[in-house]
């Protein structure tokens, strides 16, 4: 009989522990989005090796969200470098809700690219570039990422659109203070549909494992994000990625992540492996429920924090991968 692995073992562990707990509500402000089943659960880690451990509803399909803006910031990033980005959005964490209509004193720029205010300037800035090429840009470099090709849920894509008013209003009041160029709706066209990308709890951790592996796909060999944009993807993703639910997040889980209202977090243990996890049960905060706790666990009991005293997570890891 072959013994189990130990990753293997832990989330299924931790997949049994968690699916009991029943804290958190299904988004419902999306109206496609309210027709997930809250009792879908699944976590997945892919490492820079291409090897994998999953357990649950790995293969649900589920829109990516707020998932593909760390994407996104990254490919602005290689298109005009830092230098022409940081002229339209910030890199401080804002601590106020992720569709917070409010920019920076001063500025006028969006504090961000992990809001909504930055997530939408990023789109128009790529926009501004690539016109009506720009979503197959990105849908391609997504996939690319996932390994697989990827599409769009159109329902949920029309959904938003239709009830998107907080997000043209953002549009809007970004296009009055000159930060996103004329075309401002069809550039949040783009972004509605970019986060209705369909997306498994296995694509996000092969996503999150491409980023760990310095942009690298783990499986493909394809050099998906070029090395400097995926430290500056990692980075935001470090202080920003969870909302205002960051410095917790920074403060007991210790990696990169990025959240979803649609029940997705995916995390990124550098150099070393991808996890992700889906469960739509969202908290106050429009963070996964389950996905939370979940990754708090693996963290402690794995030595993942980037800042662990003992730091002994990346030497684990070396042995039992």
């Amino acid at each position: 009989m072959t013994e189990q692995h130990e990753l293997q073992a832990a989330i299924e562990g931790l997949h049994l522990r968690y699916q009991s707990l029943t804290d958190g509500s299904v988004a419902t402000y999306i109206p496609e989005l309210g027709k997930a089943d809250p009792e879908d659960f699944g976590i997945s880690i892919v490492t820079a090796e291409g090897r994998v451990f999953e357990t649950g509803e790995c293969r649900r399909p589920f829109t990516l969200q707020s998932i593909s803006k760390p994407f996104t910031f990254g490919l602005a990033l290689e298109a005009f470098g830092d230098e022409r980005v940081a002229r339209h959005v910030g890199v401080e964490p804002s601590g106020d809700a992720f569709n917070a209509i409010e920019l920076q004193d001063g500025t006028n720029r969006p504090y961000n690219p992990m809001i909504n205010t930055g997530a939408i300037t990023v789109t128009a800035l790529l926009h501004a570039r690539y016109g009506d090429e720009t979503f197959d840009h990105l849908l391609d470099r997504l996939s690319a990422a996932a390994g697989r090709p990827l599409e769009v849920d159109e329902a949920v894509f029309e959904s938003e659109r239709r009830t998107g008013h907080r997000n043209r209003a953002i549009a809007h009041l970004l296009l009055n203070f000159g930060v996103v160029h004329e075309e401002a709706e069809r550039a949040l066209d783009v972004y509605f549909r970019q986060c209705a990308i369909l997306v498994t709890c296995s694509d996000l951790a092969t996503m999150a494992a491409t980023l760990a592996n310095m942009g690298r796909h783990p499986l493909t060999g394809t050099q998906v994000f070029d090395v400097t944009s995926v430290k500056h993807m990692l980075a935001i993703m470090f202080t920003c990625g969870m909302y205002d639910y960051s410095g917790e997040w920074a403060y007991r889980v210790g990696v990169p992540a990025k959240s979803g209202v649609s029940g997705g977090v995916m995390a990124v243990v550098n150099r070393q492996i991808g996890i992700a996890t889906y469960s739509p049960r969202l908290d106050t905060r429009g963070n996964s429920a389950r996905g939370i706790e979940v990754c708090v666990e693996l963290a402690a009991r794995l030595g993942l924090h980037a800042f662990d005293c003992l730091n002994f997570g990346s030497s684990f890891l070396k042995v039992v991968l």
